[in-house]
């Protein structure tokens, strides 16, 4: 392909990046009918780190969607490999993931559980069945595998050129040579690019510049957190008779993965401790460059594949690699619009998975371009998951060391990240920690997640069946249950909104009614045009022109954008982010009334203080914003202080708290509390893929308020013609079962959904699972309750009952108390 630099004024869209992500948004852009899209690339095309990726193709994921994704890419590289003339060296000669420990084969199982759950085939080999597949390795101290017959491997350059080419045939426009030196943008919004060569001015920019996109973006201030690591590989000399449909080899214990390449093998590894490189720049002369070898660095893993194969003692290296890779704060790629930029689209910061990934990316953000949304729940890489201070370059560089070994490290149920922690915490931290938390992670805020006992260290250890603080945690859910609990949820988002059109401004985004009294608390949801809820949240009417939207931490800037997106030159309106105004304490359990009254003159009984109502009232020496509402179902306040009268509210609660029971309580017990109670996680249980109706939330919906609501046409239609899938609570007959997450859903003895979240719920006695169940025809209650359940965990199928409606007060009778 040759370079050119006859480039257009104007363009409709451009893309910055002509590795293998670029070349997959180009070619699906075209395909989708696009004839004005210009991909510029500053050197030639995979030059950065694409050329010398090494081609895996594989499809088992962490989610549902993202397993979808990768199927899609292997099936692509497959299809232009056969049905067009361009060559992409793909083969499928599938993947070997084995395990040396207990741990690690029951990861491996629960993978195979919900590969076969989304019809990707799977096999579970012993290790009798691995010697067979791969003869040359030993399996002595190997417990099992699975076997992906369909992964392959693909030539990276030869991949990504064929796109390039097809791209091309339906009409899009391939410069290499041109660099882009600015993006070019006016009141928020793109407008174009600055090249070497001149501006050409854009509807649309997408940003697939690899390791260069943090500094692209950041030169218009937006945030793409990624920083490149050293990653290296091996090749060796070649090995006589060596098969060549072996399958990869991917031995995490190890952190390694092997691959027959062209009579050769290739050995890579994902070290737990990493190399982070460019932490001050990449030089512009950067193409098709290598990094110094770094033998000692890489000396560990090669004995570790030795010790695998013994074969590799006596064969020589005949190249020792080492390139740069992105990689992102937590291991997951960064796809999307820029919530702060419009029409800058970002795909980018891949992992070292941009091959296996680059497929199914580019089909859905030129499906996002195309449609003006995401046509698939895209939130596990969606770029409005990131913080803006998580392109703080120190951050990156130190959370890097640890990024690039997720891969291979064990993915143990609520694994928190041990760098770059700290970051963002709650005014009443310090105490906390005395009281004797154990802190997680979550959009960089240090959360109290359980609590440790006189003479326990706050610590995690980790495994799939119950871990150490499952006792701590069943107290802490039974106090608030039976008691009374403290939760600190500070890590809230918040936002006012103000202005005249307030109130028909919040009416057009909510499902539900905010034509309410000042002091009123709504429960709502926010849609797309589509139906699928886009955020799960409650608005607090503070006065005429003023409401308080509170909605998850990890949520705080995707659902701002969504606000901001829906404004109109029109609107007087306005959205403030004031998050870090308050610290937030959760009061919950039956004694909470009695506990904070003797803290308040403010009288907190039913009549004076209803359910579903705020008020302001003194307690201790500060004014305080009291919210009847809960997400544990007890009755409970959420308590909305000014952060710098936080410390001496929470000091006074708690020395009050001593006689009625009350309980230091961290977020996995209020998770239990929740699930318990039926009630959904966004993220988790909803999604823009789920509509109130199919998640048992209509009642939020009111159908009749004038104007209406943003997908109140699309529900209408849903409610005409059925829905095909819906929301129940199961609970486990085995008591000592764990549920985690996407566990195989089986209805009369066929697969019909998995698990979107689960906990063990202290108070019914079993672990209790939230899942979608899909099946043809209308709803009908009564058939989908008289069918026999079984959950599927890491490929053992357990009896399971199930319900509509919540397992705990199913009336709602205790919060109202």
């Amino acid at each position: 392909m040759s370079r050119t630099v006859s480039l257009p004024q104007s363009a409709d869209i451009i893309i910055i990046g002509g590795g293998v992500i670029g070349c997959s948004v180009a070619y699906h852009l075209a395909l989708l009918g696009y004839k004005d899209v210009h991909l510029l690339e500053r050197k030639e095309l995979t030059c950065g780190t694409t050329w010398h990726a090494a081609g895996l193709v594989g499809q088992l994921r962490a989610t549902s969607n993202l397993t979808r994704m990768a199927q899609y890419t292997s099936d692509l590289y497959r299809d232009l490999e056969t049905t067009t003339d361009y060559s992409t060296g793909f083969k499928q000669n599938g993947s070997l993931g084995c395990a040396m420990t207990e741990g690690r084969w029951e990861e491996l199982r629960r993978g195979a559980s919900m590969a076969r759950n989304l019809g990707l085939e799977c096999e579970i080999f012993t290790p009798e069945e691995i010697k067979n597949r791969w003869p040359l390795i030993t399996t002595d101290d190997l417990l099992g595998a699975i076997f992906l017959p369909s992964d392959g491997q693909t030539n990276p350059i030869d991949t990504t050129r064929a796109m390039a080419s097809v791209a091309r045939d339906n009409g899009a426009h391939i410069h290499e040579g041109v660099k882009v030196e600015n993006i070019q943008h006016r009141d928020g919004k793109i407008t174009g690019v600055e090249t070497d060569h001149g501006p050409i001015s854009a509807k649309k920019v997408v940003l697939c510049g690899g390791m260069w996109s943090r500094d692209i973006a950041a030169a218009i201030g937006v945030s793409v957190p990624l920083h490149a690591a050293e990653h290296f590989y091996v090749v060796t000399e070649g090995i006589d008779g060596l098969p060549n449909d072996l399958p990869v080899l991917r031995d995490p214990d190890h952190s390694i993965y092997i691959k027959e390449d062209a009579g050769k093998l290739l050995i890579g590894a994902f070290e737990p401790v990493a190399k982070p490189w460019g932490h001050n720049g990449i030089s512009e002369d950067f193409c098709f460059d290598e990094l110094p070898p770094n033998l000692d660095h890489f000396e560990p893993f090669l004995m570790n594949a030795m010790r695998r194969m013994p074969i590799l003692e006596k064969t020589g290296i005949r190249t020792f690699f080492n390139g740069p890779e992105s990689f992102t704060p937590d291991d997951r790629y960064l796809l999307g619009e820029a919530p702060n930029m419009e029409n800058l689209f970002i795909a980018t910061g891949f992992n070292s998975i941009g091959i296996q990934s680059a497929g199914g990316a580019g089909k859905v953000l030129a499906d996002w371009i195309d449609q003006g949304e995401p046509t698939m729940d895209l939130w596990d890489v969606d770029i409005r998951r990131t913080m803006p201070f998580q392109s703080n370059r120190q951050y990156l560089y130190d959370r890097t060391k640890e990024s690039l070994g997720l891969l291979y490290q064990m993915h143990w149920p609520f694994r928190q990240p041990e760098t770059a922690r700290n970051v963002r915490k709650s005014t009443l931290h310090d105490r906390l920690e005395q009281a004797g938390a154990c802190f997680g992670e979550q959009a960089g805020w240090e959360r109290p997640n359980w609590y440790a006992t006189d003479g326990m260290k706050a610590e995690y250890k980790y495994s799939f069946g119950r871990q150490n603080w499952f006792d701590n945690a069943a107290a802490e859910h039974t106090a608030v249950r039976e008691t009374v609990g403290l939760f600190d949820q500070s890590s809230f988002a918040k936002y006012l909104v103000q202005g005249a059109d307030a109130e028909a401004f919040l009416n057009r985004l909510s499902t539900a009614n905010l034509a309410v009294e000042n002091g009123k608390v709504v429960y709502t949801q926010w849609l797309n045009a589509r139906g699928g809820i886009e955020a799960d949240l409650t608005i607090t009417r503070l006065s005429q022109s003023c409401f308080m939207v509170v909605t998850a931490s990890g949520s705080q800037v995707r659902d701002l954008h969504w606000i901001n997106k829906q404004i109109t030159e029109k609107d007087r309106v306005t959205a403030t982010d004031v998050t870090s105004a308050y610290a937030v304490l959760g009061i919950m359990g039956p004694n909470s009334r009695a506990l904070l009254s003797s803290l308040t003159s403010s009288d907190l009984s039913n009549k004076a203080f209803p359910f579903g109502t705020s008020q302001e009232i003194d307690l201790a020496y500060a004014k305080v914003q009291a919210t009847r509402i809960t997400y544990v179902g007890e009755l409970g306040w959420e308590l909305y202080i000014p952060t710098e009268f936080a410390q001496n509210v929470y000091d006074t609660i708690v020395a009050a708290g001593q006689k009625h029971g009350l309980k230091h309580t961290g977020y996995h017990a209020m998770d239990s509390l929740r699930i318990e109670k039926g009630y959904r996680h966004w993220g988790h249980d909803i999604t823009d893929e789920d509509t109130p109706l199919e998640a048992g939330l209509a009642f939020t919906i009111d159908w009749d308020k004038p104007e209406g609501f943003i997908g109140k046409d699309a529900l209408l239609k849903q409610k005409q013609e059925g829905y095909g899938k819906r929301l129940l609570i199961f609970t486990l007959q085995d008591k000592d079962a764990t549920l985690l997450h996407d566990e195989p859903i089986w209805r009369d003895g066929k697969r019909a959904g998995n698990i979107s979240s689960a906990a063990y719920g202290h108070t019914v006695g079993s672990a209790v699972g939230l899942g979608y169940v899909k099946y043809d025809g209308h709803f009908d209650k009564s058939a989908l309750l008289a069918s026999m359940y079984e959950i599927e965990i890491a490929g053992v199928k357990y009896p399971a009952s199930a319900s509509l409606g919540p397992l705990y007060d199913p009336k709602s009778e205790r919060p109202k108390s």
